[in-house]
């Protein structure tokens, strides 16, 4: 396994089909939805960039070509805007084609995260990666999430998750670790549950949409039996690599919005809309 404490690529699953938010997301991507004017996968696709991640994996599935469009080159509209003062709106999606890379592959039939990283493995090779959840829309302090988690990488050379405290109303919805605190904001995991029944969750410490995995991931997703709804969980694999080893729960700094459903897309939209970047 290789054990390099330089990342390069992250990986995006975004073969969902994003049913909250129909009819919405009936022809268009979740991953396209917008926070004011830019879409929730440019978000995390410079979230990336900023972490020092260049090579990114796209796993996609039917109706999201909008998502290789995104990242190309659309000659008829910008040659209608050439010279006038809207060719500035542009500037942030020519920057990130000039810097990052894309490459994608389909998830053939929703089995879950687990399979949606596992079909993303071909992109990815025999190297350390992060996940990047796009519908967890993350801002950090001073740092983004992912910059955060690869400085710890670095350190401790294994696979790290991002947790928050919710509400013990809320745990049934997420992963939720226990385990032997390190420091203040580092769990050494002992257990992971994915949504647990209410009333079984170990702690209120949940999983959200960041991860950097070790290459040994691949071949225990392999061997992971479906879970939870018939779909293969990487809580289930992220357990099974916390037994032969070590993985890590580091409570980030920063904010997150469950763009995945209606009230924290809203709350981001509002959130982004007064404080711009």
């Amino acid at each position: 396994m290789s054990a390099s404490s330089r990342l390069r690529k992250c990986l995006f699953p975004a073969a969902g089909y994003g049913t909250r938010f129909l009819p919405a997301t009936k022809a268009m991507p979740k991953e396209m939805m917008p926070i004011v004017s830019k879409p929730l996968i440019q978000y995390g696709v410079e979230e990336a960039l900023e972490a020092g991640l260049r090579e990114m994996a796209i796993v996609t599935g039917r109706g999201k070509r909008a998502l290789e469009d995104h990242f190309d080159i659309n000659v008829e509209l910008e040659a209608q805007i050439q010279g006038t003062d809207k060719e500035s709106y542009l500037s942030g999606i020519r920057s990130i084609m000039q810097e990052a890379t894309f490459t994608y592959t389909r998830q053939k039939a929703m089995r879950g995260l687990g399979d949606a990283i596992l079909t993303g493995e071909p992109l990815i090779g025999d190297e350390s990666f992060a996940v990047l959840l796009a519908d967890d829309l993350c801002l950090g302090e001073g740092q983004g999430v992912l910059a955060q988690m690869i400085e710890l990488y670095r350190q401790f050379r294994c696979s790290i998750v991002a947790i928050e405290e919710v509400s013990p109303e809320e745990t049934h919805k997420y992963g939720v670790i226990a385990g032997d605190p390190l420091r203040e904001d580092l769990y050494r995991i002992e257990q992971m549950v994915e949504k647990p029944a209410r009333g079984q969750e170990p702690s209120n410490l949940a999983i959200i949409g960041r991860y950097i995995l070790t290459p040994d991931i691949f071949d225990i997703l392999r061997a992971t039996a479906p879970g939870r709804n018939g779909e293969v969980q990487i809580t289930d694999a992220l357990a099974e690599q916390a037994r032969r080893g070590c993985v890590l729960a580091y409570r980030f700094k920063g904010r997150r919005f469950d763009c995945g459903s209606i009230d924290g897309y809203v709350e981001a939209t509002n959130f982004c809309y007064r404080h711009p970047s």
